[in-house]
């Protein structure tokens, strides 16, 4: 079992970055897919953005152009990076591992907040 531990929330201005990180305790080379969620309050979690094993990625349509996902599988580590947020991407950020393409590992989450 995967244990994944995120990292780089914050406190943001609306148009200023972040980069979020999710470290994995074992080795994410074969796993087939890493994803990033969120959760908003009273809101139900939604997907946000995976890359598979061979380094596809997706995005929901709200972030797409402004967030990009990457692994390195030597650090068993997989990135967020968040341009141009806005108030509306503010939530706690989940990383979740799909081995055998179902989400079934998720980290503690991270506190992402976007407000002047």
């Amino acid at each position: 079992q995967v244990q994944l531990v995120e990292s780089g929330g914050g406190l943001v201005q609306p148009g200023g970055s972040l980069r979020l990180s999710c470290a994995a305790s074992g080795s994410i080379s074969s796993i087939d897919a890493m994803g990033w969620f969120r959760q908003a309050p009273g809101k139900q979690r939604e997907w946000v953005a995976s890359i598979t094993r061979s380094g596809i990625t997706g995005y929901v349509a709200s972030v797409k152009g402004r967030f990009t996902i990457s692994r390195d599988n030597a650090k068993n580590t997989v990135y967020l990076d968040m341009n141009s947020l806005k108030p509306e991407d503010t939530a706690v950020y989940y990383c979740g591992s799909a081995p055998g393409g179902v989400y079934r590992y998720w980290g503690q989450g991270t506190q992402v907040t976007v407000s002047s």
